[in-house]
């Protein structure tokens, strides 16, 4: 496999994964270290490799998470946010968390007719279907393939309630199947405000849209009806936290109707590319932010539990928990709440999708 260049990325490196036993891609040595050491390396290049799985809701039995199902349309994510604790996942196809998960990207063209098929089986019992909880459903490839809106047509066809969370303000190109499926009470959207900073977000983010424009689609969808939170997920204790209060007074000067965080986590391989990144764009202060993170953690770079992970723990845990619920009572932010309507849902007709 050819080396390209990673300048543009989130990713600094693109090693494989250890934990599966997988063999080190090496061409003629170190290739990494050699062809980086080249002039004129060419820019690596985004591939798309279509999947067919036999089904695609997956089911989640995780008590701190506030849903049982969710959707992923595509594998990988062309954002390349560093922190993304879907990177991992890359590993189960020999593929490395690094640059591979952002650049190597995978596309479910089917994933509605799979779904119409979960839906129309009986005794299928409704509750909401979460999207973006891996990777995001309005990353740049949905400008081509589409599948999200696919997905979203089938749901508000069958009224099933369903989430949505992105860092995309390309969620309002399907606004006209939101503000139906809004005013029947079976969608509710999270976008997703890391920083205001541009500058922390080329690096942090460098692939998703401005924080400007994230701003903006929250105040758009609520607007126009289609209840929008805004989620500051995740906060990088010595990146970002500074920020918590501002991003606050952002979202609810927005018109979002509610708000949470999330403390950063750096899962298995993801905590290994975190360094490096804290190296080449925050060396100053790499050291300290390691110590805080894994003060937030129980003394480790991840806690893998059940609700501390999504928390955190000890000084740094109630500091940002205090600071997000003042900003909040502040700025008039209230806590995010998704109840959706289920009394709506009617299974598909047929074999077909009408809207397809």
């Amino acid at each position: 496999m050819p080396v390209e260049s990673i300048k543009g990325r989130g990713a600094t490196r693109n090693s494989t994964p250890k934990r599966f036993n997988l063999q080190e891609r090496l061409v003629e040595g170190e290739w990494l270290d050699s062809v980086e050491a080249l002039d004129g390396v060419p820019k690596r290049r985004t591939t798309v490799t279509i999947e067919h799985p036999k089904s695609i809701l997956t089911r989640n039995r995780s008590p701190d998470i506030g849903f049982d199902r969710s959707v992923n349309a595509y594998r990988g994510c062309e954002h390349g946010c560093i922190y993304c604790f879907a990177r991992p996942t890359h590993a189960y196809h020999d593929l490395s968390p690094g640059v591979d998960f952002e650049s190597r990207l995978f596309v479910k063209p089917k994933a509605a007719q799979l779904l119409h098929a979960t839906l129309s089986r009986p005794g299928y019992e409704c509750a909401p279907i979460a999207m973006g909880t891996n990777t995001d459903p309005y990353q740049p490839i949905e400008e081509r393939w589409r599948i999200t809106r696919s997905i979203i047509e089938l749901l508000v066809e069958t009224k099933h309630p369903f989430t949505i969370t992105t860092k995309s303000d390309r969620v309002l190109r399907d606004l006209d199947l939101l503000k139906p499926a809004a005013e029947l009470g079976i969608v509710s959207v999270a976008l997703s405000v890391t920083s205001l900073d541009p500058k922390i977000a080329r690096t942090l983010e460098p692939r998703a849209p401005t924080p400007h424009r994230r701003i903006a689609a929250i105040k758009a969808l609520n607007e126009a009806g289609v209840r929008c939170h805004i989620a500051i997920a995740p906060v990088v204790p010595q990146i970002t936290d500074h920020e918590l209060e501002a991003i606050v007074e952002a979202g609810a000067g927005a018109g979002a109707c509610g708000g949470f965080y999330l403390p950063v986590r750096l899962p298995h391989e993801v905590a290994p590319l975190f360094r490096a990144w804290l190296d080449e764009h925050f060396p100053d202060r790499a050291s300290k932010v390691m110590s805080t993170i894994q003060s937030l953690r129980g003394g480790r770079e991840n806690d893998p539990n059940f609700f501390s992970r999504m928390q955190g723990q000890g000084p740094w845990a109630d500091l940002i928990r205090t600071r997000f619920e003042k900003a909040a009572a502040r700025y008039g932010l209230q806590r995010s709440k998704f109840g959706l309507r289920r009394d709506l849902f009617q299974p598909p007709q047929g074999n077909q999708l009408r809207l397809l």
